[in-house]
């Protein structure tokens, strides 16, 4: 009896929030397997914000996401049949699956999936810190802003996925590391859980003068290193306090995803703080990944990254736990349990 697949697919583009008719459930057959071909049993579907850049229809750094094709999207699951002599029944796997229960892959197609260990490291873990947002950090941290021991080192959005992993990261480089996330309880958890050494409620601060206010309080030597990730007053806030010779990882603008205009209020700072401003996609940095993997898996193992997940249940609840990704509803890494 031949297998039924479920898919989320994107059937037209979002004019500012993403709603649920941008999206269609369908049931699809799995198709046979082919000579090289993996059948993948998803068990963990990863959402990113990354996503809502991809379905709108402009210049960005990928191409759109197709209309009427499954969702683009990280998955972890196990192999359920194979044709391809690296992969066996029961193997754990990564790949980018999209928004379905199942996906046929070419083993043999460089990048496309690879086996993990799981003894030590949760599967779903390796969709978040030992995955592609921890390495997202650990790039951006190492080949962007270059830390040395001592240096004061802030990133927005800090309780999240990539945000989780760079405060150990900066932490075992012998930096201070600030956080700035939304909540008491975010702020919490980065401080007792994550090891931070301060965090900034930025909703406890809801103009440009209060929350510079808060960084220099908490960051009293300024700011050396900043990873962003949220663009806007957030931003603007970072940039007053950065210091002479500060470097900015330019990750992501989740302030503008919708399509929000992200006026800077002073880009002048950038010049008169001679700051270096880069940003980055983490795909084009893939000869990177072996060794970001492994530190980061060894802080996981060893207990010195405790990353946390959002998890919601079935694949029909995608969409609505991806908006509330976008609007920061998530606590950690946001995860679609699938099975």
């Amino acid at each position: 009896m031949s297998l039924v697949n479920q898919q989320i697919q994107l059937v037209s583009r979002p004019m500012g929030e993403p709603t649920h008719d941008n999206f269609k459930l369908v049931e699809v057959p799995v198709p046979e397997l082919q000579d090289g071909q993996v059948l993948v049993k998803h068990l963990w579907l990863s959402l990113d914000p990354y996503m809502r850049g991809r379905m709108n229809d402009g210049k960005s750094y990928a191409q759109p996401q197709p209309l009427d094709e499954v969702m683009i999207g990280g998955t972890a699951g196990e192999v359920v049949a194979s044709k391809h002599p690296d992969y066996a029944p029961g193997d754990p796997v990564v790949g980018m699956g999209g928004w379905q229960l199942y996906s046929v892959v070419d083993g043999g197609q460089r990048g496309m999936m690879r086996k993990v260990d799981t003894t030590h490291v949760p599967l779903s873990h390796y969709l978040g810190a030992v995955g592609m947002p921890g390495v997202t950090a650990w790039v951006g941290l190492n080949h962007i802003i270059a830390p040395k021991a001592g240096e004061t080192m802030v990133i927005s959005a800090a309780t999240g996925a990539v945000g989780s992993a760079f405060g150990a990261l900066a932490k075992a480089r012998g930096c201070r590391a600030v956080g700035i996330a939304g909540g008491p309880e975010k702020c919490a958890y980065a401080v007792n859980e994550l090891g931070f050494d301060a965090c900034i409620d930025y909703k406890a601060h809801p103009d440009l003068k209060s929350l510079s206010k808060a960084l220099k309080d908490a960051c009293p030597d300024g700011v050396d290193g900043y990873f962003e990730n949220v663009g806007g007053m957030i931003m603007d806030a970072v940039m007053l306090r950065m210091n002479a010779f500060g470097r900015i990882a330019v990750c992501g603008m989740i302030a503008g995803y919708n399509g929000q205009p992200l006026p800077m209020a002073n880009p002048a700072l950038i010049l008169v703080s001679r700051l270096k401003v880069q940003g980055f996609i983490v795909s084009e940095h893939m000869e990177l990944w072996p060794a970001a993997l492994k530190e980061l898996g060894t802080l996981v193992g060893t207990g010195k990254l405790r990353p946390r997940e959002s998890i919601a249940e079935g694949l029909a609840a995608a969409p609505e736990a991806f908006f509330g990704l976008l609007k920061g509803r998530n606590f950690g890494k946001q995860l679609v349990k699938l099975a």
